[in-house]
């Protein structure tokens, strides 16, 4: 017997603070279902083949940049290139095309930091994102290394790191290894004692009047645990367009991920889709 908990239009998963960190699903306009204790559970989505843009609601047969309508992906800032590249932020030059959004996003305080997802990462985000950034990519270590006061400052600091480190996830590997080991302090404090932060800086005029604040010497990296009570081997993953129905034993959660004894599906990649989401009863 199946008992229908909800249905509606998909948002991405919600995430809260604890030892072993907190999931429930969202669905716009209802209340979460908290997803922990249904670990072990058999669990369906329904993905009924409606579709509408999460931010004007429009409905549509194709959502780009997870979640949005053409329209909206072609003329909202936060769909624009710099998001992806912030070092092409262009806000400075008064160019964006929702200046009050670019003030309130891209014009705070920025965080570039270390983390560990698939590997020894590099990435920036507002600093009031922290620490859900983390929780979102999937990683299970995460360390603060600097703090500037812009996007564009933050993108131009992790370009320069990316010489050291990657700045991409294999969300593969993200899904199968907990990593703990690795000692991110160390390896911040062994680049820097070799790396002069003068010549890496001087790379970027902007950093000569706004240095950033060096924070790794001030912080120890956060251990990160996901709820999941078993790992898979190899990992497949579900393709509502494909699959409209996900179904299986949920067995963890991980980043933006539900993942089944059958495989896994990125749920922030079908925002706006509308589904059921289904628990067996016994």
């Amino acid at each position: 017997m199946l008992m229908i908990h909800s249905s509606g239009f998909l948002s991405r998963l919600q995430i809260h603070t604890s030892e072993t960190l907190n999931y429930a699903f969202s669905l716009q306009g209802q209340h979460p279902i908290s997803l922990n204790p249904l670990l072990g559970k058999s669990l369906s989505l329904n993905f009924s083949g409606k579709i509408q843009c999460i931010y004007c609601q429009r409905s549509i047969k194709k959502s780009f940049n997870k979640g949005y309508c053409f329209v909206c992906f072609k003329q909202l800032a936060r769909c624009d290139q710099c998001i992806i590249k912030p070092e092409l932020c262009h806000f400075h030059l008064n160019t964006c095309r929702e200046p009050d959004w670019g003030k309130r996003v891209c014009m705070k305080n920025h965080i570039v930091y270390l983390s560990y997802t698939s590997g020894i990462k590099v990435g920036i985000t507002r600093k009031a994102n922290i620490p859900n950034r983390w929780y979102d990519q999937g990683a299970t270590l995460a360390l603060p290394i600097f703090e500037v006061n812009s996007r564009l400052l933050s993108g131009l600091l992790e370009v320069s790191l990316k010489a050291y480190f990657n700045d991409k996830t294999n969300w593969r590997k993200m899904l199968t290894h907990d990593h703990y080991d690795t000692d991110l302090y160390e390896v911040a404090s062994s680049l820097f004692s070799q790396l002069s932060m003068t010549e890496l800086l001087s790379q970027h005029p902007q950093f000569k009047t706004a240095m950033p604040k060096a924070l790794y010497n001030h912080n120890t990296p956060l251990k990160i645990h996901y709820p999941q009570i078993e790992k898979l081997d190899k990992i497949s993953s579900f393709n509502a367009e494909k699959t409209p129905r996900v179904s299986g034993t949920l067995i963890g959660m991980k980043g933006q991920y539900l993942i089944f004894d059958t495989g896994v599906i990125n749920i922030s990649k079908y925002q706006g889709y509308h589904v059921s989401f289904e628990v067996d009863a016994a």
